[in-house]
């Protein structure tokens, strides 16, 4: 599958809704992200960021019904990882480990996400040698 254009940050806030509930229609996509915005998006802003991503290639309109209904078209995997591929080329010049431990140094672990970082670097270790 050919790279897809990268979501703008409202076009993420679109595809988050509906990689939690697809397929959903603009409606019950615009309620659920005016759920945490202040002031709301209009119905008409939502629909237009439908348009505008389904020539994109993000979402796939469904239009058998009156009301058409959309869902993404990859999964959440897809897209984080055809991102961080592009922050790891653009910004880091593909230094996996520059781009790891930037982002170990701005944030605080877990345990439980030490603990899966290690796994993922044992795994990588063994497949390695």
């Amino acid at each position: 599958m050919p790279d897809l254009p990268k979501p703008t940050e409202s076009e993420l806030a679109i595809l988050r809704a509906l990689w939690r509930k697809h397929p959903a229609t603009v409606r019950e996509v615009m309620e659920t992200l005016n759920e945490e915005r202040d002031p709301p998006l209009a119905y008409t802003t939502v629909l237009k960021f439908f348009q505008i991503m389904t020539d994109k290639g993000l979402v796939i309109r469904d239009d058998a019904d009156r009301t058409h209904s959309y869902s993404p078209a990859v999964p959440p995997d897809t897209t984080k990882k055809q991102m961080v591929g592009d922050l790891l080329d653009r910004l880091f010049q593909g230094s996996v480990s520059e781009l790891v431990l930037q982002a170990l140094g701005n944030s605080k672990l877990s345990k439980a996400e030490a603990a899966e970082i290690k796994k993922l670097l044992d795994q990588q270790t063994r497949g390695k040698s």
